[in-house]
């Protein structure tokens, strides 16, 4: 899994990406907001686990969490601070946080509060499939392109989807047409219409026009 730590206080982070890195995950190091949000934007971390005092703010972690958010970030937070009244609690659940760590903490329930938020993402994953700045959500039947969620109409989901099972395949217009619209389309020019709509949606290189008709275009991230 792919993780984020933003801690300012290197005694309190240097114990912590000792024991996360020898759980076999990767992790990232952060000790401030600007250096966070550069990381943040450059690869998005299954889990973040993030100090609230950080040097810009003392609510700087809040502050980042609400960006995140606002900004798309699907993954998850877990809160680590000295601030343990019930207040800074909800405010933290309210900004999107996940779970709430007051220090001093316990490394070893740490670690068990990671591993339980990990298993949500592993869970959530076998649900999801990702394509580059793609990413399907087969049990919501939702897309978000670039973090940013795209509606589609039945037909085109399905359309998609067909070509995402079997990004490998080229399909005539003729196999789409049986496969999607059955008996209900009025001819095989339904297909390169469809197409047309879910490259305006989303991007021209999701699906390619080749030699025999039409296959997907993004490679597997």
């Amino acid at each position: 899994m792919r993780l984020l730590l933003i801690e300012d206080e290197i005694n309190i982070a240097r114990p912590i990406l000792l024991a996360l890195r020898a759980a076999g995950h990767e992790v990232r190091h952060a000790a401030d907001l600007e250096n966070a949000r550069v990381q943040l934007a450059e690869a998005e971390p299954d889990l973040m686990l993030l100090d609230v005092r950080l040097p810009e703010s003392e609510d700087g972690g809040f502050i980042l969490a609400r960006e995140a958010r606002a900004s798309g970030y699907k993954g998850l937070i877990l809160f680590l601070t000295a601030r343990d009244t019930s207040s800074d609690r909800v405010l933290g659940l309210d900004d999107g946080g996940d779970d709430y760590v007051v220090k001093p903490f316990d490394l070893l329930e740490l670690m068990a509060r990671v591993r339980a938020l990990l298993r949500r993402v592993s869970e959530a994953k076998t649900n999801r499939i990702r394509y580059a700045a793609l990413e399907l959500d087969w049990a919501g039947r939702t897309v978000l392109w670039h973090n940013k969620t795209v509606d589609l109409s039945a037909r085109e989901y399905a359309l998609l989807e067909r070509f995402v099972r079997t990004p490998q395949r080229v399909f005539t217009p003729e196999e789409l047409t049986d496969s999607v619209w059955g008996d209900e389309a009025s001819s095989v020019g339904v297909v390169k219409v469809y197409v047309h709509y879910l490259r305006s949606k989303l991007d021209s290189s999701v699906i390619r026009t080749v030699p025999g008709g039409y296959r997907f275009g993004l490679e597997l991230s």
